[in-house]
């Protein structure tokens, strides 16, 4: 069964070696430095240069559609066959928000209100990024639900860092 999974960066090394991962989503600071596992290809690894946050701020880069659009054709040519793995700094929001999205790309026919609750379920700190749920709604056709379903789960937890966790794409 294919699965995501979501981590911090300082547990990007130990979460591809220990899915055996094949593909990973790096979502982080533009010019960040970034040590890509040796298990996984630089065609099975994107990277997005994006800053965590919901508006404009001087310095820093606000996602966008096009960080999306990325995002998503990413995940649409990975072929399931192995995990794959989404990263941020801390685990907590750009990469929450990247599986969120990569779930509800993946398996439209799961309701927007249960992948979220799913997430939740599967990480208490997971708090994805509003700009990334909103824009990729937009994208989707989703009318709005998936940014109200990740209003409804609420913040999550306090922490300097998330506990990896997995979200399966199908029911299960």
């Amino acid at each position: 069964m294919p699965t995501l999974h979501v981590c911090s960066l300082s547990r990007l090394h130990d979460t591809v070696a220990e899915t055996r991962a094949s593909h990973v989503v790096t979502l982080i600071n533009d010019g960040s430095l970034v040590e890509r596992p040796t298990a996984i290809t630089p065609d099975r690894h994107l990277f997005i240069g994006v800053s965590d946050i919901v508006e404009p701020l001087e310095g820093h880069i606000l996602p966008a559609s096009e960080h999306i659009e990325q995002l998503l054709t990413f995940v649409r040519a990975w072929g399931r066959e192995s995990p794959l793995v989404f990263h941020c700094w801390a685990g907590i929001s750009r990469s929450t928000a990247a599986a969120y999205i990569s779930a509800c790309a993946l398996a439209p026919e799961r309701d927007e209100v249960e992948i979220a609750a799913a997430l939740r379920l599967a990480s208490p700190t997971a708090t994805p990024n509003a700009k990334f749920v909103a824009l990729a709604d937009d994208l989707l056709g989703r009318r709005g639900r998936m940014v109200e379903a990740i209003y409804n789960i609420g913040r999550g937890a306090e922490a300097m860092e998330g506990t990896p966790f997995m979200l399966q794409l199908n029911r299960g």
